[in-house]
């Protein structure tokens, strides 16, 4: 009889816990919202940091990262499409953001420019 009784209240409680587990599950969506939509202005892809693109809309840390990465084996962009030559960039990513970005000389490239 007790056995019966405590399998009653072992379930009565997991049942009382049930609503609270269903609000639990929803609190991780709203963190992703905490992530700004849109940077304010236009970036460079040339001298942006990781933490500049990971900014942009549909850019994650590790795609910014890949793009930094791509950045320091092949030299500054020269056109803003060579972007999507970046593993994680298609064309669909790419013409969402395209007004957001920029080229000019990288900032190492500044540097090494003579003075007039």
């Amino acid at each position: 009889m007790f056995r019966i009784a405590l399998s009653i209240l072992a379930l009565a409680s997991l049942i009382a816990l049930q609503p609270s587990t269903a609000a639990a599950q929803t609190k991780p969506a709203s963190r992703t919202a905490a992530k700004p939509a849109t940077p304010t202005g236009v970036v460079n892809i040339n001298s942006a940091s990781v933490a500049e693109l990971d900014a942009l809309p549909g850019i994650g840390a590790k795609t910014a990262a890949l793009i930094v990465e791509y950045r320091q084996k092949n030299g500054p962009f020269k056109k803003v499409e060579e972007l999507m030559n970046v593993r994680g960039i298609g064309e669909k990513n790419f013409l969402k953001l395209k007004p957001q970005l920029s080229i000019g000389a990288a900032k190492a490239d500044q540097a090494q420019q003579p003075q007039r």
